[in-house]
């Protein structure tokens, strides 16, 4: 059958190939995002008690609740200042993911370039190729130990036909967190060059080492600019829910709304019913959960004391450089895995940079488990 030439490019993220190898309960599993950490308190009581509720099995609203809208406007107004209207601009969607292919699915056109940072989730950039568009990537930097944005490279990045950038802070898979100077930089190009910025907002809460939140609303302009996207997925650990939305300016918001609309129709209700509850209760299970995963972090660090990690500020994933013990992505995974680790290749996870490396993920392994990579794991072990 015909295949569509916007399927050019696109490949598999490689976590499900290594997923479908392991077998051994003793595998240390980092190649995937789900997370052990404990879900919300009000998310399964309410998820349960709202199943006996007629409302929990319609299909309407097909933009979502407006209570849960309105908490969502709350939320983004509590992290950034600015108050978003819940009947006009916001629209909830099914995972933040979801939201970032309809904004792109409502603005570009083929052709138009999105730059993204390399590394970057592959997921983010095959939805630009889905959409049409073309991806471009500005490599980060690594500077003392962590990564961080290269402004002169995202500039560089930005040619006639670039349209939008695609930031994600903390970043995945690196674990890049962007400073209000990156912001403001990241707001000065889209002034200079008019683009909009689509901001995954996804990991914004997992921030390490007590960094300061920072984010684009901040930077005079670019309320006009910014689409955010979020999700219940990551600060929530409210995976399987699928509830994610998009938050900006109502001309934007009103056609992606569409684009879901067409493509979902809309959300598991009883999910948004949860959902809901969860951003109007108690906030301390997101530090909890922030404290853990940055133990989690540590303990990787201190089991591999001499291997070429890049240590992340935030997020629950950091990255090997496995380039530098002599190997590649692919063949590195492979040794890992015969060893007792699952672990993905980034390969297609953006450009030269991303290809170097190997994720390791620590949302779903406790600090006991991820301290026997020091016994599982040796320096000398994936050198060709």
């Amino acid at each position: 059958m015909k295949r569509a030439s916007r399927m050019e490019g696109i490949a598999g993220f490689g976590i499900d190939r290594v997923a479908a190898a392991v077998f051994d309960p003793d595998v240390l599993r980092l190649e995937n995002l789900d997370t052990d950490l404990p879900l919300p308190p009000e998310a399964v009581a309410v998820t349960r008690a709202a199943l006996d509720d007629p409302v929990s099995n319609s299909w309407l609203p097909f933009t979502g609740d407006l209570g849960l809208r309105d908490a969502i406007s709350d939320h983004v107004f509590a992290r950034h200042g600015v108050r978003y209207d819940p009947v006009r601009e916001v629209v909830v969607t099914c995972g933040g993911t979801e939201g970032v292919l309809d904004v792109l699915l409502a603005t570009l056109d083929p052709g138009d370039e999105v730059v993204l940072t390399d590394p970057i989730y592959a997921g983010l950039v095959n939805r630009v190729r889905l959409a049409g568009g073309t991806p471009a990537f500005a490599p980060l930097r690594v500077v003392d130990g962590e990564w961080r944005l290269d402004g002169e490279a995202l500039e560089a990045a930005i040619t006639p036909r670039t349209v939008a950038l695609l930031l994600m802070s903390p970043s995945m898979p690196t674990g890049c967190v962007l400073t209000a100077e990156d912001w403001a930089l990241v707001g000065a190009l889209c002034k200079e060059h008019d683009l909009f910025l689509v901001y995954d907002a996804a990991m914004e809460a997992l921030l390490f080492d007590g960094r300061e939140p920072a984010g684009p609303l901040a930077v005079d302009g670019m309320r006009e600019r910014t689409v955010v996207v979020g999700s219940m997925s990551k600060a929530y650990r409210m995976i399987g829910w699928r509830v994610g939305w998009i938050a900006g300016p109502e001309s934007v918001v009103s056609d992606a709304g569409w684009v879901h609309t067409y493509n979902t129709t809309g959300n598991v209700s009883v999910a948004r019913r949860a959902a809901e509850a969860v951003l109007r209760g108690p906030q301390g299970h997101v530090a909890e959960a922030v404290a853990e995963l940055q133990r989690r972090r540590d303990a990787i660090f201190a089991a591999l004391p001499d291997w070429p990690l890049v240590r992340p500020a935030g997020g629950w994933s950091l990255l090997v450089d496995v380039a530098a013990l002599g190997t590649t992505p692919a063949a590195a995974s492979e040794a890992m895995l015969a060893a007792g680790v699952a672990a993905t290749p980034m390969t297609g996870w953006g450009g030269e940079a991303a290809a170097r490396h190997v994720r390791f993920v620590f949302s779903a392994e406790p600090v006991e488990r991820l301290m026997s990579l020091s016994s599982r794991l040796g320096a000398t072990r994936l050198a060709t």
